[in-house]
């Protein structure tokens, strides 16, 4: 390979947010111009919370990947796929689960994490258990050198790279073990102040208009001390500041948000308008280019189709290698 690789997937659960931008799709179209980029539809991923009504993930596939186009990744620079239309995948994976230790996939972070908060799904499935280990085969199958990753997500990296190195060790030298990409994400707070997600339904999508964006910032909370125009607020408890931190140049953000909000010189509507001011030429053109793409969703499928075969090519040969060391 000329480049070093790049691997990475997302959940189909529905149209994708400023959250996702900021937290990832800015990232991927950074990384499609210097490195050999792989991105994927995790429609198997989805179903270990989603088991009992996988009826969206079809419809949400296509909706991921149009964000994606109009957020800017190229399929000319990076290769998109869809997980489930390679088979390799979940065979890798059940070779992996014939030497992976139990305790391994237990102590990830994440799992007790999510069975502890996950209330009102049976999570007590060995598909919930197993997905870091469908995870790693995603990642090993294309021999990734990087994974781009928030913090929280090192330990799935990690247990990767174990898999890898048992591998190796068991059988021959195949797999590359990965290194995590890491990534600051900013705080993209949601329109109640909460983090943004479409659970919570305080989310901005990428589809959402420039009107349908004004009306959602324009009664975002702010600074709870603020209760009269006269009152000082104080920025740093503010989700709308939150957004100025990604939006609003510093220089503006330091002249005139921050002082006008610490001494009641600007009102919160005056505060948001600023925002907007910032905010929608860029996100504008986003959604209108999600638009346009929307009118033709077989361009969609057409790109997905010609990007699993390429993903299928080096997953194939993977796997072959894979075979071969463990003599079966």
């Amino acid at each position: 390979m000329s480049r070093k690789r790049v691997l990475s997937g997302m959940r189909p659960t529905g149209r994708l947010h400023m959250g996702h931008l900021f937290g990832a799709l800015d990232n991927w179209r950074n990384l499609q111009e210097e490195y050999d980029c792989f991105f994927f539809i995790a429609d198997w991923h989805a179903l270990t919370t989603d088991y009992a009504d996988p009826s969206q993930i079809k419809t949400f596939t296509i909706e991921v990947v149009l964000d994606w186009l109009a957020a800017g990744l190229d399929p000319r620079k990076a290769t998109f796929f869809v997980q489930s239309r390679l088979p390799e995948h979940a065979e890798l994976h059940l070779l992996f689960s014939m030497f992976t230790p139990l305790a391994w996939l237990e102590r990830v972070p994440t799992y007790k994490e999510q069975r502890e908060q996950i209330t009102d799904k049976d999570l007590g499935t060995y598909g919930f258990l197993g997905y870091p280990l469908l995870q790693a085969a995603d990642i090993l199958i294309y021999k990734a050198h990087y994974v781009p990753v928030g913090v929280d997500q090192v330990p799935h990296i990690e247990l990767t790279r174990e898999v890898a190195r048992r591998f190796n060790f068991l059988y021959r030298p195949v797999l590359v073990e990965p290194e995590p990409l890491l990534t600051e994400f900013p705080k993209i707070p949601g329109t109640d102040g909460r983090k943004m997600s479409k659970s919570y339904d305080n989310a901005i999508f990428l589809s959402d208009t420039p009107e349908e964006i004004t009306a959602k910032i324009k009664p975002m909370i702010t600074d709870p001390a603020r209760k009269r125009r006269t009152d000082p607020g104080n920025p740093e408890v503010c989700p709308v500041y939150d957004l100025h931190k990604v939006f609003t140049p510093k220089a503006e953000r330091d002249s005139y948000i921050v002082p006008g909000c610490t001494t009641a010189g600007i009102g919160c509507l005056d505060c948001k308008q600023a925002l907007l001011k910032h905010a929608l030429p860029m996100l504008a053109p986003i959604s209108e280019r999600r638009a346009e793409l929307a009118r033709d969703p077989d361009t969609v499928l057409e790109i997905l189709e010609d990007g699993t075969a390429r993903a299928k090519k080096v997953a194939s040969e993977t796997l072959a290698e894979v075979k071969a060391a463990m003599q079966i």
